[in-house]
């Protein structure tokens, strides 16, 4: 988050905390109002008790009026007061909306820069893929889905790891064949406009993002269920997909590299023991 933003941050709680202060005071200012009214009301009622026994009549009828003026007045005052309460009501609930959002943005972002940190202080093979499944479950909110990679020999597609789905389930698809093919030549993010309304098909999913090193697709991730309590993406899921299809991939293909480096060291050193007996 940018300093700008934190400044915006503050500035926005520290204007709700004074709107809070105004309300408050607002509020006793009322109830005194209202007290003022009562009593003045009740003075009345004498007022005219006493008219009707006859005492007092001309002095009692002006001293009247001004107490109806007053009261009026008072109205007048406890009406505009609390159109201003409403005022500062309906804003410091668009400002406690505002600053829940902003939290919530803040913690995803918190979440994938330390997931994104696990993936890139991992080097081996198998725990990243790991990694890569808790991320898309704890920060996508995905109940069914899969890590597809592209085979080196016969640039097939098939699944690594998956969840929800097993991975002899799963088809081999090749470039082009279907969502899954298509998102994998074109280097183009999928997804389906009504994902309360899909229904589970293995070759086009509900959401296609592709693994990217660039504008080389080595695999995608495949979603075909979310979370019961995730009903739609909302619009910081499309920059964790983004972030997360880029580190993703650059994981994956650092541990492939090590896993080949590797296993061809343990095989050399094989060799090299051979030898040396």
């Amino acid at each position: 988050m940018s300093m700008d933003d934190k400044v915006d941050d503050k500035g926005i709680q520290v204007r709700a905390d004074e709107f809070l202060q105004m309300f408050k005071k607002g509020a006793e200012f009322t109830q005194d109002l209202l007290k003022e009214n009562e009593r003045l009301r009740y003075r009345i009622f004498q007022l005219e008790e006493e008219l009707r026994e006859g005492g007092f009549l001309s002095s009692l009828s002006e001293e009247n009026r001004q107490l109806v003026a007053r009261i009026e007045e008072l109205e007048r005052e406890k009406d505009e007061i609390l159109g201003r309460i409403r005022h500062i009501e309906a804003e410091n609930n668009d400002f406690a909306t505002r600053y829940v959002e902003i939290e919530e943005e803040n913690n995803n972002l918190a979440n994938l820069y330390i997931a994104s940190y696990q993936l890139h202080s991992i080097l081996d093979f198998d725990d990243v893929l790991k990694v890569i499944t808790e991320i898309i479950i704890n920060l996508i909110g995905a109940e069914e889905f899969a890590v597809m990679l592209t085979d080196e020999k016969t640039g097939l597609l098939g699944a690594a790891a998956s969840e929800g789905v097993p991975l002899h389930e799963l088809p081999k698809v090749r470039p082009g064949e279907g969502t899954i093919g298509t998102i994998a030549s074109t280097g183009e993010s999928f997804f389906f406009e009504d994902p309360a309304g899909y229904v589970r098909d293995l070759r086009n999913p509900m959401v296609c993002i592709p693994l990217k090193i660039k504008e080389h697709v080595i695999g995608v991730i495949v979603i075909y269920k979310l979370l019961v309590q995730k009903k739609a993406f909302a619009p910081v899921d499309y920059e964790l997909f983004t972030l997360l299809a880029g580190h993703a991939a650059t994981a994956i293909f650092s541990s492939r590299l090590y896993s080949d480096s590797e296993r061809k060291l343990s095989t050399m050193q094989g060799f090299i023991n051979l030898l040396t007996k």
